[in-house]
């Protein structure tokens, strides 16, 4: 055939090697049954937190309905996150990445980061569309008026203390789509996710497992609770019938054997992120301070206990299954990584008030 002939457009289409259909079935684009034009293509720039990938992924249901047989491309610092079956192309950020990008053409354009480098990705995408943030007289700028307000609210506190948007009609409304519930999304290693099941059938005993993720990264320790706050809430739920898991990353690892030492919780130690993610998924209850953690949840579509004290409360959207805890005295730093008071507002939140919110919790599931 001739290279006239070949479908370039096609999503099984790998550039310059054979696509799948021709590898499995033999067949050549000139009579081929699996051509799938792939359009219209979207691009989503989103680099930042693994949290901040994990909760921008509602979107890509919003896109398949209104465009069913759409092509995603996504560039990130995360790719591991993204749900492999649901965006056509991942590239991690690098210069590789970049030059590809620069170099192809797409229908629709996103950036929901206002960090320099991805607006300037985005000024110099190709795309007939552009939404979010983008690179204009050297200093970040918006691709269309929906975007201002998310704008205004990363610039000014006292203008972002008033915000009643949660994080996702924000970006809904940057795409000019309006949010309607859609959940997030994840990639979560069904392999794993099975062998960990075994794992705690044997270690629960059909118990309720409750996943207590004790950090929050080392950016905002404003939002920790107090360590003897967590062995007293650890003893008493052990007490109770449920069965605790430590969990965290390796920021948390040297808190949670302290944890494990003084309460006798199982804590498994540390894990890749995809094992994390699996884990999780054998859990019931999550309780945590806002992290990556409640997003990972989120997605899993677990009961959420949430600590709360630094950002907006507005700003999260909890699907109905989750509960939000926050200080009753409220709190001093907003967004901020040192506390001013003598008592750090996070002692506020007793012990008592955290079993009285997991009970709730447990009440959900036998529903």
């Amino acid at each position: 055939m001739k290279k006239e002939e070949v479908k370039y457009d096609c999503r099984h289409f790998e550039g310059h090697i054979p696509c799948k259909p021709n590898k499995l079935h033999d067949v050549q684009c000139d009579d081929c049954s699996f051509y799938d034009k792939g359009t219209p293509r979207i691009l989503f720039i989103k680099l930042g937190a693994i949290g901040d990938v994990i909760r921008t992924t509602p979107l890509l249901t919003k896109y398949k309905e209104k465009y069913p047989n759409c092509h995603f491309t996504w560039i990130t610092h995360s790719p591991q996150v993204l749900p492999k079956d649901k965006v056509d192309v991942v590239y991690k950020w690098d210069a590789t990445s970049l030059y590809t990008i620069a170099n192809e053409h797409f229908d629709i354009a996103i950036n929901l980061d206002k960090d320099k480098e991805a607006c300037m990705l985005l000024s110099n995408v190709c795309a007939a569309e552009k939404y979010g943030f983008t690179w204009k007289d050297n200093h970040i700028d918006i691709a269309t008026e929906k975007a201002e307000h998310k704008l205004i609210t990363g610039l000014f506190d006292h203008i972002s203390k008033k915000n009643t948007l949660n994080y996702l009609e924000e970006i809904f409304e940057i795409c000019h789509f309006e949010f309607n519930k859609e959940e997030y999304m994840i990639n979560l290693n069904e392999r794993s996710s099975y062998k960990w099941k075994k794992k705690f059938e044997k270690l629960a005993n059909g118990k309720t497992i409750i996943g207590l993720n004790t950090g929050c990264g080392l950016r905002w320790k404003t939002r920790l609770w107090p360590k003897e706050y967590w062995v007293e809430l650890i003893r008493n739920l052990e007490s109770q019938g449920y069965f605790c898991l430590l969990m965290g990353g390796p920021d948390e690892d040297e808190m949670n054997r302290y944890y494990q030492q003084e309460t006798g919780a199982t804590y498994l130690g540390t894990f890749s992120l995809e094992e994390f993610i699996a884990i999780t998924n054998n859990t019931d209850i999550i309780v945590t301070p806002v992290s990556m953690m409640m997003h990972i949840a989120l997605a899993l579509k677990k009961q959420l206990m949430l600590f709360h004290n630094i950002f907006n409360v507005h700003e999260f959207e909890l699907y109905g299954r989750g509960i939000i805890i926050e200080p009753t005295s409220g709190c001093d730093c907003y967004f901020g990584n040192s506390c001013s008071r003598e008592k750090r507002c996070m002692n506020d939140i007793s012990v008592q008030d955290v079993l009285s919110n997991i009970a709730a919790l447990n009440k959900n599931l036998k529903k």
